[in-house]
């Protein structure tokens, strides 16, 4: 433990000062503090631009109220516990990622978290100051809580009040009950810890949201009528940083709208992922299940930046674990893993919003830019493929 913690320390140490040299912005704390300041002084939380990119609210009112205490604070001490923070966030993301996986100690936990911090998930999370961490954080603390725990789902529903992606949790839910009960479980929520999760979480999102109404009606409406359907807001598409399906699909085509093609692969990765997630689930698998669920939802929404995918986190434990039980091909796919998430490979290619040349990529710079959405792909398609080959061997036996 003290050999742990010292490396630990150091390497978080390390990563501070590296990111002070580095003068990283912390653009997007800056936007939540202009989100706060926006609520109290009665603005409009959805026509407010801050920072000198123009950066608008993208998030739902939920969020915003949440931001209220972040202008009360001066802004050097709000980056230093936003820092400080997000550190602690990491070392309990990994903490909940061993419960949920193997039976690991603290020490482990240390171990981890020293290395993991270096990821670039991870590294751009706390450039910008995001909020993902937190996020991760909350829906694996509600995963790991007993199945009979009264209040058990509400974590999920709120991080879905705060930003929707979350939000594929609460279908997951919901799907793994009904699955249950078509397999000859039980139809009532009393009986059906999958079932009561997902009721608890979608009221849990819609009390959020309702009080959220109640506080904020004007930004509120503006959002869920208006607001919600403009994704030109968030950015370009095809941008580099986007690592979700729609973006790998908008660099192939080499166009800023994908449109109908990503429509239909999302919907089909969606149903493919969330069965497959489901599936997994009824079997045990828990940590498969669930991050089965993340990395689907980050590969059909229509904008993941990789500051997003800080599940890579409980991914390469996943894979880790898989490898130490298996052969050369778990190996082979932890090694994999390790490079695309550590590498920074896809910030090798030509990008940025002026020129977007991102639109103009030669085969080998889409290639760089599409590692995180194929290797999740990967991740889900090799979910199903296990599930297929399980289904068989039962059949035949």
């Amino acid at each position: 433990m003290l050999t742990a913690g010292a490396v630990c320390l150091l390497s978080f140490a390390a990563f501070w000062t590296a990111q002070r040299l580095a003068e990283v912005s912390m653009i997007d704390l800056s936007v939540y503090r202009a989100e706060g300041a926006t609520v109290l002084a009665g603005g409009d939380l959805y026509a407010m631009r801050a920072t000198a990119a123009h950066l608008p609210t993208t998030y739902p009112p939920f969020a915003a109220l949440l931001f209220t205490p972040l202008p009360l604070l001066d802004t050097g001490l709000v980056r230093t516990l936003a820092t400080a923070g997000n550190l602690g966030l990491l070392l309990a993301l990994v903490h909940l990622s061993l419960r949920l996986i193997c039976d690991a100690g603290p020490a482990v936990t240390l171990w981890v978290a020293s290395a993991a911090v270096w990821c670039e998930p991870v590294w751009t999370t706390l450039r910008y100051g995001q909020v993902n961490l937190a996020l991760a954080v909350v829906v694996l603390w509600d995963l790991t809580r007993h199945d009979r725990h009264r209040w058990a789902g509400v974590g999920i529903g709120l991080a879905a009040a705060v930003k929707l992606t979350p939000g594929l949790f609460v279908v997951f839910l919901l799907l793994t009950g009904l699955l249950r009960a078509a397999r000859g479980g039980s139809w009532r929520c009393g009986d059906n810890p999958w079932l009561r999760r997902a009721a608890v979480a979608g009221a849990a999102f819609l009390a959020a949201t309702a009080a959220s109404a109640l506080l904020l009606p004007a930004d509120s409406w503006n959002f869920w009528t208006r607001t919600l359907f403009e994704s030109a807001r968030v950015g370009n598409v095809e941008d580099t940083a986007n690592q979700s399906l729609g973006g790998l699909l908008a660099r192939l085509l080499h166009t800023g709208e994908p449109g109908a093609p990503w429509a239909v692969c999302a919907a089909l990765v969606a149903l493919v992922g969330l069965y497959s997630a489901a599936d997994a689930a009824l079997r045990g698998e828990r940590a498969r299940a669930a991050l089965t669920c993340a990395v689907t939802a980050l590969l059909v929404s229509p904008i993941s930046w990789s500051h997003h995918w800080v599940w890579c986190v409980p991914l390469l434990l996943f894979l880790a674990t898989g490898a130490l039980d298996g052969g050369r091909g778990r190996r082979a796919a932890l090694c994999a893993a390790g490079v695309v998430f550590f590498s920074y490979a896809l910030w090798a290619v030509p990008h940025g919003k002026a020129a977007r040349p991102e639109l103009h990529q030669s085969l080998g710079e889409f290639a760089l830019s599409a590692l995180y959405p194929a290797l999740g792909l990967a991740f889900v398609l090799a979910g199903v493929l296990r599930s297929l080959l399980r289904t068989q061997a039962l059949a035949k036996e």
